[in-house]
C-alpha cells in the first residue's frame, strides 16, 4: 500500500503546472508538471525525503509534511482526504477514529485570559469555534462582525464584511487550518475555501470602523493537556497599532453599548468596571 502514496504524489505533482505556483516554463523542461526538487522547495522538505515517499521507501510522513504536501500540490478538499486516506492504509489503519472538536474551556484557561487583559485574546479549537475570549477581543471583534457566526473561519470565508475588514483576506483563516482534519475539511468545503497556498504569515491586518487601521501579529499558545485548543493572542505590530488599540479599551466602539459586552455563557469578558479600572492603570497624563 505504500507504493500509493507515491503514485499519488508522482500524480500530482507531474500535473500541477509550473506557471501554477509561480514558476517559469521553460522549453527546456523534459517532464511534465513540476520537477521533484521544486515539490520539495514549495513544500519545505528534503529531495532526499520526497524521492523516499515518491519511491514507496517512507511511507510514515507526518500531518505536518502532509498539509505541506497538500498545500504546495495545490490540493482540493477531495483530494487532502484521499492523501490522508492513503496514508491511514499504508498504515494498516482501516478507519481512524477521530474526536470531535472540543468545546469545554476548563476554568484555569478563562482565569489566564483574565490576567492577559487588556490584550486581545482568543481561545478557539481545530475549527476556530471562539469558546471564550478576552473583553479587549470583544471590543476589536464584535463591530466588525464577528460575534454574528462566533467562529473565525465562517466569518472570514462566509461573511462579506470580512473582505472589506481584512486587508490579507483569505489568508487570515485558511492557511492555519489542518487541511487533513476529516472536521476541518468538511468545514472548509461548506464554506468553498480556497486551496491553502503557502502558510501565510501570522499577522492579520483589519480596518476597524471606530479606530481604523489595525496591524496584529497572531500569537498562538498550546492549551496543557488537549491538542484541540490554543490561545490565540494580538498583539500590536506597531507603535499606530498600540495607541489605537489603548484608545479603544479606554472608550469603548461607538457602535457597541457596554451592556452587550458582559460576560456570556459562550464566552469570556470582564465586566465594564474591571475594564474601566484596568484602563485606568495603563493611561497616564503626559
Amino acid at each position: 500500500m505504500s507504493s500509493d502514496l507515491g503514485e499519488f504524489l508522482r500524480r500530482r505533482r507531474e500535473a500541477l503546472p509550473p506557471e501554477a505556483v509561480g514558476l517559469p516554463t521553460g522549453s527546456r523542461r523534459r517532464t511534465p508538471g513540476l520537477r521533484r526538487g521544486e515539490l520539495a522547495t514549495l513544500a519545505g522538505v528534503s529531495v532526499e525525503y520526497l524521492a523516499r515517499l515518491e519511491q514507496g521507501r517512507d511511507r510514515h510522513p507526518s500531518a505536518q509534511v502532509l498539509d505541506a504536501l497538500a498545500n504546495a500540490l495545490r490540493l482540493s478538499t477531495a483530494e487532502r482526504l484521499d492523501l490522508r486516506a492513503i496514508v491511514k492504509a499504508a498504515d494498516g489503519v482501516g478507519c481512524l477514529v477521530v474526536e470531535p472538536p472540543e468545546t469545554v474551556v476548563r476554568p484555569s484557561v478563562r482565569l489566564l485570559l483574565e490576567r492577559l487583559e487588556p490584550t486581545p485574546a482568543v481561545v478557539v479549537n481545530r475549527l476556530t469555534d471562539v469558546l471564550a475570549y478576552t473583553a479587549a477581543f470583544r471590543l476589536v471583534m464584535e463591530p466588525l462582525g464577528l460575534f454574528d457566526h462566533r467562529n473565525i473561519a465562517r466569518f472570514v470565508l462566509g461573511d462579506p464584511r470580512a473582505r472589506e475588514t481584512y486587508r490579507n483576506w483569505p489568508g487570515a483563516v485558511v492557511g492555519d487550518l489542518r487541511s487533513t482534519d476529516p472536521y476541518v475539511a468538511r468545514l472548509l468545503a461548506e464554506l468553498g475555501a480556497p486551496p491553502a497556498g503557502p502558510c501565510p504569515p501570522d499577522r492579520d491586518e483589519l480596518h476597524h470602523p471606530d479606530v481604523g487601521e489595525l496591524r496584529l501579529t497572531r500569537e498562538a499558545l498550546a492549551v496543557a493537556d488537549t491538542a484541540d485548543l490554543r490561545i490565540i493572542v494580538y498583539l500590536p505590530h506597531d507603535e499606530e497599532t498600540s495607541s489605537r488599540l489603548d484608545r479603544l479599551v479606554r472608550t469603548g466602539p461607538r457602535a457597541v453599548g457596554t451592556s452587550r459586552l458582559d460576560t456570556t455563557a459562550s464566552g469570556t469578558s470582564l465586566s465594564a468596571p474591571t475594564r474601566n479600572r484596568r484602563a485606568s492603570q495603563r493611561t497616564t497624563s503626559p
